[in-house]
């Protein structure tokens, strides 16, 4: 009876844990449905500026020239939760892969990769990620801050390239996707004419940078937590399938188990009967 009940309450237990994973599954459904349509608003947005700072810089290539020895900063975006497969991990070989160069430092954003390059000797900064698309502005303001702090410290105004390294949704692949300097093409401008501003040219192009800069990290956070959340969908099927083959497999043991009772039980009443019918007997002669 004890071995009967540890299964039953091993049972209930797995019930529970499969109604928590049901849980996260849906939610990580109602996340990519609702990213699905800020990924579409936010790829067009980005689509414009670069149309706009490619004109703009075929005519004005100068203002964003930089020399080629100074240092790159790569932000790398993780992961703040776990339940997401192989999504860290992958990350962690693509910079594995890539020469641990002293002019490239990292600055990633989320607990879950954090915890993998605590003893990378290009960190440069630490900051939280965010585990629903309406957590992404406070990692942006988490992110302005994390790069004021290293201006100070490290004078970041000698970078030469900030870029990006996260899950891309639309090719299924990790990129690194340059931000500054805006990254155009060598192709001449449609136009014949450079275009009429309002500002002069250096301060179009850090007014179009601001607002570059704010239009793509939302893209790449939008990307990359649209990736997150189909592998953690990924993740707890693969979990809840394995859940179930247990429960299967538990509840064979449990019938098996009452069976066994009930057939002793039989016996029992059996033998009971029959010591009856043979004291009867006696108490007849």
């Amino acid at each position: 009876m004890s071995k009967r009940r540890e299964i039953k309450e091993h049972l209930v237990t797995l019930d529970e844990i499969e109604g928590i994973m049901n849980a996260m599954k849906n939610l990580a459904l109602l996340e990519i449905h609702k990213l699905e349509f800020f990924l579409a608003t936010q790829r067009r947005s980005v689509a414009s500026i670069e149309a706009v700072a490619q004109d703009f810089l075929s005519f004005y290539p100068h203002l964003q020239s930089y020399p080629d020895n100074l240092q790159q900063l790569w932000i790398v975006i993780g992961s703040e939760r776990g339940f997401c497969g192989d999504f860290n991990e992958s990350l962690l070989h693509f910079l594995n892969a890539h020469p641990q160069q002293s002019d490239i430092l990292l600055l990633t954003v989320g607990r879950g990769i954090e915890v993998k390059l605590q003893a990378d000797a290009r960190i440069a900064a630490f900051i939280g990620g965010h585990s629903v698309a309406e957590e992404i502005q406070q990692t942006l303001l988490q992110l302005i801050q994390a790069l004021n702090r290293l201006q100070e410290q490290l004078k970041l105004t000698k970078l030469g390239r900030i870029s990006v390294v996260y899950h891309d949704d639309g090719t299924d692949t990790i990129q690194l996707r340059q931000l500054l300097p805006i990254a155009v093409s060598d192709e001449n401008s449609a136009f014949s004419y450079p275009p009429i501003l309002n500002l002069e040219p250096h301060q179009f192009l850090s007014q179009l940078t601001d607002q570059y800069l704010y239009a793509v990290l939302h893209e790449v956070f939008y990307a990359s937590l649209m990736v997150e959340n189909r592998k953690r969908l990924e993740h707890m099927n693969k979990a809840i399938h394995h859940l179930q083959q247990n429960q299967a497999q538990l509840s064979l043991s449990y019938n098996k188990l009452r069976q066994e009772e009930i057939t002793e039980e039989i016996e029992i009443i059996l033998l009971s009967a029959e010591a009856l019918g043979d004291e009867e007997k006696l108490k007849s002669r």
